[in-house]
């Protein structure tokens, strides 16, 4: 209990310092002052990061097997043609040049920063996809999840810092692994696609103060929608914004279905309320929810939210994924109550984090209540959710999070 209250304590202590961020997003103190570049730590040679073998959760991931040219996954490589990246392409094939659409936007990101820190030098790639087996076994680099890079001008003195940029760019493990070259690598996509944080389908319904539905993906700032109080009384409340939306990856979801023909969809990192042996109600992963286990389901009666049991739970893949925040940081989606929030298995802790936006949002509907509603923000993962996901890798032990964490907040 100590130790959940001094997690508590932390978390009031940063939302406190960032009201004043959230709610006001204009210029402060320092406006117009040159900004200084950020300082960057070269790694040291045989240092690798994240400090993990490369082939785990926490890096880039099991290797899924080799790809040919004649394989089924071929379709998954595509080709670099970015003029300000060199390939050595020493076998004349255009290999290094093929790579997932993941390491490839990782490595044009990398290319527009080494132009950045050291003018009329470029990127050089000396190895990418490897279709002839010159690596060692369940190498990365028959997936084309990893390339071996220098800089164009090949001064070893340039490669820490190098290092030091792949990281930046968002490479998911990179190994100052040789005096020759860095070696860098990405997680695979289908591996990206489930790593989705806490999310519903845009299709997935909410209802509104006049019982109309509403699919998530259409929500507005403002819309009132169906939530629960503390004691699970139906309440409307408003829909403030998305902490993650994206309309175009897909996504593995669970889908939980109850005795009662109700089913709710979402991600396994997505806190949802559940009842296991009559006992209260509480909020687990919605990766742990088991046939048995009771969730709480709205019958459209002014009462409290009845727990049914869930009969059977299985998987299916949607385009889209959608985390609404509401002010009561609870949401019925298709007639089941869900938590707003993800990753972190702890509902009050994460409603506790999320106060300034709550705070921003009064403060914005009481000076300007006779708004249109707007569309929120746009496409990824808002900024706050990613500084509070930082925040939680520091403050919070590895068990308290979950480990499909949100794909895009490492990188």
């Amino acid at each position: 209990m100590h130790q959940r209250w001094t997690r508590i304590a932390s978390v009031a202590l940063i939302c406190l310092s960032l009201v004043s961020s959230a709610v006001g997003c204009g210029p402060g103190r320092g406006y117009g002052r040159r900004r200084h570049p950020k300082k960057l730590t070269p790694l040291a040679y045989k240092q690798f990061i994240p400090n993990v073998a490369e082939k785990t959760l926490g890096a880039s991931g099991r290797y899924e097997g080799k790809i040919t040219r004649n394989s089924e996954r071929f379709k998954e490589l595509t080709p670099n043609y970015n003029t300000d990246i060199i390939f050595k392409d020493e076998e004349n094939t255009g290999a290094d040049r093929m790579m997932t659409q993941r390491c490839k936007d990782k490595l044009n990101s990398l290319a527009i920063s080494v132009m950045n820190q050291w003018p009329g030098v470029k990127l050089r790639v000396t190895e990418g996809w490897d279709e002839d087996g010159h690596h060692f076994d369940e190498s990365l680099h028959y997936e084309g999840r990893a390339v071996d890079i220098t800089t164009s001008d090949r001064d070893k003195s340039k490669y820490g810092t190098l290092s030091r940029l792949a990281v930046e760019a968002g490479f998911d493990w990179v190994y100052y692994e040789s005096k020759a070259h860095i070696h860098c690598s990405v997680k695979a996509e289908n591996s990206v696609a489930a790593k989705s944080g806490g999310c519903f389908p845009g299709s997935s319904t909410v209802t509104l103060l006049d019982g109309s539905k509403k699919a998530v993906k259409d929500l507005r700032t403002g819309d009132k929608v169906l939530a629960a109080d503390g004691d699970g009384n139906p309440v409307y409340t408003d829909f403030i914004m998305f902490l993650d939306r994206d309309s175009a990856t897909r996504r593995t979801f669970y889908v939980i279905e109850t005795e009662a023909g109700q089913k709710i969809t979402l991600t396994a990192a997505h806190l949802l309320f559940v009842s296991r042996d009559n006992s209260t109600r509480s909020a687990v992963f919605a990766g742990d929810v088991r046939p048995g286990h009771k969730v709480f389901v709205y019958d459209g009666e002014p009462r409290p939210l009845v727990a049914v049991s869930v009969k059977r739970i299985y998987t299916q893949q949607h385009q889209g994924s959608f985390a609404p925040v509401t002010a009561q940081g609870t949401v019925v989606v298709d007639q089941v109550l869900a938590s707003c929030y993800a990753v972190i298995e702890d509902h009050q802790l994460a409603h506790w984090a999320l106060a300034p936006v709550r705070i921003a949002h009064w403060v914005s509907t009481s000076l300007f209540s006779s708004g249109p509603r707007v569309s929120p923000h746009s496409e990824g993962v808002h900024w706050y959710s990613k500084l509070l996901y930082q925040l939680g890798t520091w403050l919070l032990d590895d068990h308290s999070m979950h480990p499909l964490g949100m794909s895009a907040y490492p990188s």
